[in-house]
């Protein structure tokens, strides 16, 4: 057992690498076997990118294009309105296929950065294999993959940022080009980017403050974080109604508050309407909690024991963290920026919208998943079993 965990067991790549064609094909089976999907979204996507292809890719005049009735701007869009465009021009009928094609070899190569971004921060192979089964079993990897949507692009492009937090953690110095490079991919992907892009720059931003970074601040932040943010999100609804009412694509937002909405489409899971402060504070405590729910009332029982494992194995590893963790080491700091990245997202998502099947968590399954492996190589170091 001594030699299975030692930093210098000569199968040990050879294990991890197998593992990951081994959860690979697995994912790839499953999404082949059950085909590509097409939602609302999808069509919209379809047609925006046959008015691209009209105007011979000629994306000055693209952007202009319904930009009255369009919000945001369709340059948020671009990335995958792009690669649908480029399927429909060299597959033909044959592009849905083909984006579903791409949309595997986004999952594979994100599954390799999963795996370079912890061997970066010295997660030792072994334990980062144990963890592939748990992605394998993860329901939103293997649902979301399948639908002609921005969405595995866009966890690609957030799994391929943390490797990029992950190396200049480890360096000690970042490469502002191509986190910049990365952000202006992000925000060509999906609007709601935003939340992702200010985890990065706020991490980056207080990731040398180092009273912060110690172990009882650490802890008292991320928990005051999570606490506020419901009373900011309440304060900007506030605002809002007061100012901007009357706007469809904000009404919108605010009143599914007013009806005391908490994931949308699932009347079971809403409250009664807000009549004080403290009731829309109460709305946004709920919708946050509910953005890592693994519970539907119309989810099957295996995918309900599935969704329950992942997020057991994500708390215990959080868990692990705040008992073993020492917040100055590269570990400890990519676990950080993981939960503020995290915490950024369903605060954001529940603002604007928590979808029924909680789409909108799919990105950063991957990274929260990352968790267990680094929570499981702080309390092997913290017990002196480095080997």
């Amino acid at each position: 057992m001594k030699e299975f965990f030692s930093n210098k067991w000569k199968y040990d790549n050879i294990i991890l690498y197998t593992a990951i064609l081994i959860s690979f094909s697995l994912i790839a089976y499953y999404i082949l076997n059950s085909g590509y999907s097409m939602s609302s979204d999808s069509r919209r996507f379809a047609r925006w990118a046959d008015e691209l292809i009209k105007l011979n890719f000629n994306f000055f005049e693209f952007y202009l294009i319904d930009k009255i009735t369009i919000r945001p701007n369709l340059f948020f869009f671009s990335v995958p309105i792009s690669l649908i465009a480029l399927c429909k021009v060299i597959f033909v009928n044959e592009w849905q296929f083909a984006f579903l094609l791409l949309n595997l070899i986004l999952v594979f190569f994100s599954l390799i950065i999963f795996v370079k971004s912890l061997l970066i921060i010295n997660i030792r192979p072994i334990l980062i294999s144990l963890t592939l089964p748990i992605i394998v079993i993860s329901v939103d990897i293997l649902i979301w993959p399948r639908f002609i949507l921005s969405d595995t692009i866009y966890s690609f492009l957030v799994i391929f940022s943390i490797y990029l937090i992950a190396k200049g953690i480890v360096k000690n110095r970042f490469n502002y080009f191509r986190i910049l490079l990365i952000i202006l991919l992000l925000i060509a992907t999906r609007p709601s980017s935003i939340s992702v892009v200010f985890a990065i720059i706020f991490f980056i931003l207080i990731l040398n403050v180092k009273i912060l970074l110690k172990k009882r601040n650490v802890l008292l932040f991320l928990v005051t974080i999570f606490i506020t943010s419901p009373f900011v999100l309440s304060l900007v609804y506030l605002f809002i109604e007061q100012n901007f009412n009357g706007i469809p694509k904000i009404d919108f937002m605010t009143n599914m508050v007013k009806d005391g909405m908490i994931i949308h489409d699932r009347p079971e899971t809403w409250v009664d309407k807000p009549n004080y402060f403290v009731d829309v504070v109460y709305i946004y405590f709920l919708r946050i909690i509910n953005f890592f729910n693994p519970y539907a009332s119309t989810f099957s029982i295996t995918h309900i024991i599935l969704n329950t494992i992942q997020i057991f194995l994500i708390i215990l590893s959080i868990l692990i963290w705040s008992l073993f963790g020492d917040y100055f080491k590269t570990q400890d700091k990519m676990i950080l920026f993981i939960l503020l990245l995290s915490l950024s997202v369903a605060a954001f998502h529940s603002f604007i919208l928590i979808d029924y099947d909680w789409r909108y968590r799919f990105p950063i399954i991957l990274p929260m998943l990352m968790l267990l492996p680094t929570s499981l190589e702080i309390i092997l170091k913290k017990n002196k079993l480095v080997f």
